[in-house]
């Protein structure tokens, strides 16, 4: 099951779904890598609210994610990280060191525009 991914504006955002598949994971991450080039893309949102669990392939996919489309210059976000899940993830050792999270798509769309907003003033 192939994930949509929405453009809105600078962001591009991928929701989800609870089926997917280690290959699913992967079109993904390559799909979100050429599509942040394509659009000249400055944010990621990866919305993981529908999943009950996130499995340590998951965790690895989610990093590179956003470390490829932080090299392509895209921030990445991942929300929805449900508290069983996120209880699952701390016991298990699984962390998403140095990527940004949020509650939900909303949050999510407001903490990019922040730091986008910051990054221009900047003259980034």
């Amino acid at each position: 099951m192939r994930t949509p991914i929405l453009k809105q504006g600078d962001f591009l955002i991928a929701s989800l779904q609870p089926a997917l598949s280690d290959e699913d994971l992967e079109w993904l991450r390559d799909t979100l890598a050429q599509q942040v080039g394509r659009f000249r893309s400055r944010g990621v949102i990866v919305d993981v609210t529908l999943l009950e669990v996130l499995d340590s392939f998951a965790i690895r996919t989610l990093r590179a994610i956003a470390q490829t489309c932080e090299l392509r210059g895209a921030e990445t976000v991942i929300v929805g990280i449900q508290p069983e899940v996120a209880f699952s993830m701390v016991r298990l050792g699984l962390t998403l060191p140095d990527i940004a999270t949020a509650l939900d798509v909303e949050e999510g769309l407001a903490l990019l525009q922040r730091r986008l907003r910051r990054r221009r003033q900047r003259g980034g």
